[in-house]
């Protein structure tokens, strides 16, 4: 006898910042792909945690559109390419994420 799916018992939808593990990306004049972790730290949502002094900070500004690969949190690992706006950068300089910037994304 097959086993019973739990039904999903969530009223709302799931956030960004629930669905996505990580995300990476390319931009131009640099050569690595970067690749961050994403959080869920405000209730803004979704957001990437880039250390101070950073090369990635010179490239990125709010406004801009970026092709991402989104991973998903799920067991097959699946990715999902999707346009993303970069809402606001922000220094954090206490707590917890002391000496990053947290970077807001958008998915459009």
């Amino acid at each position: 006898m097959p086993e019973k799916v739990p039904a999903e018992r969530r009223s709302e939808q799931r956030s960004p910042a629930d669905r996505y593990y990580s995300v990476q990306f390319t931009l131009a004049g640099l050569k690595p792909h970067y690749q961050f972790k994403t959080w869920n730290i405000s209730k803004k949502g979704l957001c990437i945690l880039v250390k101070e002094g950073s090369a990635v900070l010179n490239h990125l500004k709010p406004g801009d559109v970026l092709d991402m690969t989104y991973y998903v949190s799920d067991p097959q690992g699946t990715l999902e390419n999707l346009q993303t706006r970069i809402q606001h950068i922000t220094m954090n300089d206490s707590g917890r994420f002391k000496g990053h910037y947290l970077v807001g994304l958008s998915i459009e």
